[in-house]
């Protein structure tokens, strides 16, 4: 171990410690989880990190550390959002009998790229949802501290993967799609008026979109990073910079990474950011499979005046030293008992949440799911309660009381995505099964309507013959994301907690589809209604664990 520090050490070169290394380093992904479109920044002796969960709420986490290894959920920037019926789930009825601008949903859409500033004493923030029409405007919030309350300040017109930024003499200006800006008004409330413009172009080789754009200024220069998706022999997907020193000037392009890493595609979109004493990071994604997109961090070197990111070879490291030494160990992803009077900011609704059909405080201690309008399938449940699973591999087990659901409910435990592995306790008159499927859904390219779920009931057990006085019931989900072992869930009930029964499909494969959910799969506690509304269940516990990288 000795030797490895010491070539880290003289590996990292131009990054120094602020004191000695004292624990285990940062392996890499520094979050293996689902954490796509990073932004980060620093504030004092704190980074705050902000990222895409599109049709989660609430939306657009806000998340803190101090030494670039543990990190924890501080906020969000908003609850809801509410310009459509869709981000709520409102249309369950088959897409033919739908009418009006409003049918779909918001899965993969919703909240994207959020970029994050501080300026002038309050912390901004700017996204655009990818939606057609008025629902895709952009949002700028701002608020006094990162953990909220996070107010609107203002909508523009939509700006794709955009990137707030404010000049030394405090004038704004947007950066976004592939090579544009413009110059917003002092107040942030409007576009000045002819200065929309390209200040570049992209390349022949460049077919695909560069987005992703973050800018920073450093030492009077401009610099602008996106991500570029190459094409032709020798050519990856890749972070590159433009720099120039006057924004109306020339800017010229340098690749600043171009890194495959542990065994998956190459990465790149993210950004960098300094620490107090002058040394920089950079934090890119990296695309993993069915846990979504990765989060990398490397050094930084500056060479000729450019950000290059990586070791000496320019690849990202297996490992990397903590910033600082001595933090608490913190998490994104938690165990929980309910026993709080607020849901703690681990936790996400898949769609806006009816907020009267949930609580906490009708059984103290226990988490409460009540079913609030019939409709066909899980994809279109009101109220699915999730949590992203982790690598390399995790583990998650809820404790669900079911003695209180009506006929036609459907109640249970999900690895959760467009493809999903799902155990459902279905209540069929006065007796109660467990089944394990797999579920698959079709959406419609531009509305993102559910127009078909695929169910095949791997198994099925009859709770009431095997447990006729039972009343709860635990359930688990193990997933294993490490590389070669295929993105695997298997699936686990128990009737007294202590002894498992493995269930339904053995390894079953989690997928990542960025044509439907776009993101990785979640673990997702769900309830809802197929003939009447009024039924609930009380979930007692969530516990979590996840394996050392």
């Amino acid at each position: 171990m000795k030797h490895l520090f010491a070539f880290l050490l003289c590996m990292l070169g131009t990054l120094a410690l602020a004191q000695p290394v004292t624990e285990s380093p940062i392996k890499n992904p520094m979050l293996w989880a689902d954490v796509p479109d990073p932004d980060v920044i620093r504030v004092g002796d704190t980074f705050y990190l902000v990222s895409t969960t599109m049709h989660l709420m609430p939306g657009a986490p806000v998340m803190a550390s101090k030494d670039l290894k543990n990190w924890e959920t501080v906020g969000y920037i908003f609850d809801k959002l509410t310009d459509s019926p869709k981000y709520d789930l409102a249309f369950s009825l088959p897409l033919a009998d739908q009418k009006g601008a409003d049918v779909g949903t918001v899965y993969g859409r919703g909240q994207w790229a959020t970029s994050l500033k501080y300026h002038d004493g309050k912390f901004w923030a700017l996204l655009a949802p990818n939606e057609a029409g008025s629902m895709g405007n952009t949002y700028i919030f701002t608020a006094p501290k990162a953990e909220g309350p996070w107010t609107i300040h203002s909508r523009l017109r939509h700006f794709h993967d955009a990137t707030l930024f404010f000049d030394e003499d405090g004038t704004p200006y947007v950066f976004f799609g592939t090579g544009e800006m413009c110059q917003l008004t002092r107040d942030l409330k409007g576009v000045v008026d002819g200065s929309l413009r390209h200040y570049f172009q992209r390349e022949e080789e460049e077919r695909g979109l560069l987005e992703g754009t973050r800018v920073i200024k450093h030492r009077g220069t401009y610099y602008a990073m996106l991500i570029s998706h190459s094409f032709g022999n020798g050519l990856h997907r890749r972070e590159v910079c433009y720099r120039t020193k006057n924004l109306n000037g020339n800017w010229e392009k340098h690749v600043i990474l171009e890194s495959d890493f542990g065994g998956f595609s190459y990465l790149a979109q993210g950004t960098i950011v300094d620490t107090e004493e002058g040394d920089w990071y950079g934090i890119m994604f990296q695309d993993r499979g069915g846990v979504g997109r990765v989060l990398t961090l490397s050094p930084v070197r500056w060479i000729d005046g450019w950000p290059v990111l990586g070791d000496e070879n320019c690849k990202v490291p297996d490992v990397m030293r903590p910033y600082k030494s001595g933090q608490p160990v913190t998490a994104i992803v938690k165990s929980d008992d309910f026993s709080a009077d607020k849901l703690g900011l681990h936790w996400q609704w898949n769609h806006n949440p009816v907020d009267n059909a949930w609580s906490l405080t009708d059984r103290p201690g226990y988490l409460r799911l009540k079913t609030s309008r019939v409709v066909p399938n899980l994809y279109l449940a009101p109220n699915t309660i999730t949590q992203r699973m982790e690598g390399p591999a995790c583990s998650a087990i809820v404790c669900i009381d079911f003695s209180h659901m009506k006929d036609g409910d459907c109640a249970g435990f999900s690895a959760f995505n467009g493809d999903s592995g799902v155990l459902s306790l279905k209540k069929k008159g006065k007796k109660v099964s467990l089944e394990m499927s797999e579920q698959e859904v079709s959406l419609t390219d531009r509305e993102k309507a559910v127009t078909n779920v695929r169910e095949k009931v791997v198994q099925e057990v009859a709770v009431s013959a095997v447990s006729p006085k039972a009343k709860q019931i635990w359930l688990r989900i193990d997933a294993d994301f490490r590389p070669g072992h295929h993105d695997a869930a298997n699936f686990f009930y128990s009737l007294d907690g202590e002894k498992w029964e493995q269930i339904g499909t053995q390894n079953y494969r989690m997928v990542f589809d960025y044509r439907r959910f776009f993101m990785g799969s979640k673990f997702a506690v769900f309830n809802y209604a197929t003939k009447q509304a009024g039924g609930y269940v009380d979930v007692d516990s969530f516990q979590y664990h996840c394996d050392e990288k």
